[in-house]
């Protein structure tokens, strides 16, 4: 069940408590924290129940929340000729789990705290460039992109590109937007 495993996203993106949606569906907050968790299986009609009030909320949770509300400017990002162990420190300085990578100013893919993991395991992996192991790129959007639609690609990408007039204004991660989604402040140090 693809539904089942979406709710818990689906919620947190749109700022939804787990209280407020197990009182909208007549179940306890213990109940749909189980469900979210996979330890019990709800009925067809009350998946149903749940994703329509998700559903009556999307795109109506922030109707007037923008890319721009919520990017973090000054992005960050890691050359394709870098070696893992500066990718490794620019990310631990930085407090980031994935920066995007570039070559001669361009995007050109991403690197995560996974693939890292990864590529230092191994025997060779310390003499690696990051270019070696990059990920695929994140998807880009407007600036004036709704969140919504950001949502949406936050559930299958771990961070948005933010592009204002064709250049690359930041980045929006899952993070970002739920602190924009539930009204708080962005508190990330200045990178530098």
């Amino acid at each position: 069940m693809d539904a089942l495993a979406e709710i818990r996203k689906r919620r947190l993106s749109l700022g939804i408590p787990l209280g407020e949606l197990a009182r909208a569906v007549g179940r306890s907050d213990a109940t749909l924290s189980r469900i979210e968790r996979g330890q019990i299986r709800p009925s067809y009609e009350l998946v149903q129940q749940i994703d329509s009030y998700l559903a009556a909320h999307e795109g109506v949770a922030a109707p007037h929340l923008r890319a721009r509300d919520v990017v973090v400017p000054n992005l960050v990002t890691v050359e394709g000729g870098a070696t893992l162990a500066d990718a490794a420190q620019t990310m631990e300085k930085g407090g980031f789990s994935q920066l995007p990578v570039s070559d001669a100013g361009r995007v050109t893919g991403s690197v995560s705290e996974t693939a890292l993991l990864r590529a230092l395991a191994r025997p060779n992996g310390r003499r690696l460039r990051v270019r070696e192991i990059q990920e695929g790129s994140y998807p880009q959007v407007d600036i004036e992109c709704p969140a919504d639609v950001l949502a949406g690609l936050l559930t299958h990408y771990p961070a948005v590109l933010v592009a204002d007039r064709g250049a690359l204004a930041g980045i929006v991660t899952k993070t970002d937007l739920i602190r924009g989604l539930r009204g708080t402040r962005l508190r990330r140090p200045a990178p530098g």
